[in-house]
Order: C-alpha cells, then structure tokens, then sequence
C-alpha cells in the first residue's frame, strides 16, 4: 500500500509469526499472507515499469549487445553465469562502456563495508547511469542490477516465495525509490519463507543488509589511477560479496566517460 508520504507499507508484515506455536499451520492466514506479498510486488513493479520505461528498454538492449561479445578476459573467463560464460565484473565493465559509447553517463559504483557484529565485511558492485526521464529536465540517478533476480535466491525456499522471485526482473533498471520497497517485500517474504520451513535466516537477508548493496552514500574516483585500475583487475578473481554495516560507496568512473 503507498501511503499519502510516499512511503511504501506492508499490511501483511507480521513480526510474531510463529510464536502462539499455532499460527504457522493456519492455512487462512498463510494464503492471506503469501496474497498480499504478491499483491503489493505487483503494485510496485507496475509502478516501476511505468517510469523511464524508453530508457529501460535501451539500457536493456545494451545489456543484451554486451552479453553477445567476448567481454571478458581475466582469470575467471570460464566462470559459468546465469547468462553467459564470464565474469560478471568484466561484464559491468563492457556494458558501462557501451553506455557511454550510446552517449550516455555511466558510473561503476562499488560498495564497502567493515565487519560489525551484526555483519560480516564485503563488498558489492553495480551500475549507475544520468538519465533524463519524461516531464524532468534534471537528470536523475538510475540503478543497474545486473544480477538483480539473482540476489534473491535462496536454497529450500517455499514455493509461495519462489513465485516472488520469478515476478522480479534478471536486471533491475530504474530508481531507488522503486528498489529499496521491492527489497523489503522480499525480505520480509524470505524472512516468513524460513519460519515456515523452521529455517535460520542469515543476516545477509536482512532487509537493512540488502538495502545497503546500493546505497546512496558514494564518493567517486576517477579509474585513470594505478590503484583504480589495480582494484577493479583484482575484482574479477573475487565473488560479489553482500553488503553489510558500516558501508562506504565509492563510484569509479569508466575512462571511456
């Protein structure tokens, strides 16, 4: 339900799930629940399609003309993905240069964060694009994912939760104001998805964890140093890692910008 500020609230969201011990064989209210989750996705992404869907459908295209050449190169070309044989990191790269090929602004931002005793350190990486959307002068911000479905994967999920996740776009293309209500529909569905199937959840599913994977906070550094050259090389030998407490967004920009 979207609220007269904006924000985005789930009616279904119930933090006592389980604890009269009854609760979690009710069938009514575990249909009331899994409806509305779906319910309020679909409301979101409608949303979320309705705005700067011309430059979706671009960046997209992009995507698809990156994936079809050899864009990687490093150590870990053989890495099997989803969608191609490669590195996901030398993918981001490609596509970023392709954006800026099609004359438009696009940053890599990566994400850091320290150890704290709610999470572990890690670091994740995703794109960022200046855009121009209908009725705005301004250009905003637009977020790319390109392993957005992916992030919501989880092993021995509940089949209610898994057709959650089939909803979601591979690549999530658009703003923050779209994705942060998105994130928090699928975490508090991952989160009753593991009650129900008597599961621990990981920290890493926490909704304020994967909320700070594409964080607003951000520096930017130009790639044209050695370091920044050096890093984003060392990032193709190592796995995205989630996101967690005490995180720092630096954006390097693409030499080709």
């Amino acid at each position: 339900m979207l609220e007269s500020d904006g924000n985005w609230v789930n009616d279904a969201t119930t933090d006592g799930y389980g604890s009269d011990g009854n609760e979690s064989n009710d069938s009514i209210q575990h249909t009331l629940y899994w409806e509305s989750q779906q319910a309020l996705l679909q409301e979101i992404l409608e949303r979320y399609m309705l705005i700067g869907s011309k430059l979706r459908q671009e960046v997209n295209g992009i995507i698809e003309e990156a994936k079809e050449t050899e864009f990687c190169s490093c150590i870990n070309q053989y890495q099997t993905l989803s969608f191609a044989i490669g590195c996901i990191n030398c993918l981001r790269k490609r596509v970023i240069n392709l954006l800026c090929h099609k004359g438009l602004k696009a940053t890599l931002c990566v994400s850091k964060w320290k150890h704290t005793k709610n999470y572990p350190a890690g670091s994740h990486e995703y794109i960022e694009v200046m855009a121009s959307t209908q009725g705005r002068k301004k250009q905003i911000p637009l977020v790319i994912e390109l392993e957005f479905r992916d992030q919501f994967e989880i092993a021995k999920a509940c089949d209610e939760y898994m057709k959650l996740v089939d909803k979601l776009p591979l690549c999530y293309v658009g703003k923050t104001e779209y994705l942060n209500p998105i994130v928090g529909v699928m975490c508090d569905a991952a989160k009753r998805s593991m009650e129900e199937k008597k599961l621990h959840m990981g920290p890493w599913r926490k909704r304020s964890f994967m909320q700070m994977k594409w964080s607003s906070t951000s520096e930017r550094r130009s790639l044209n140093d050695e370091p920044s050259r050096q890093l984003l090389h060392q990032s193709c030998s190592k796995s995205s890692k989630p996101a967690a407490a005490g995180i720092i967004s630096k954006r390097k920009l693409d030499n080709s910008c």
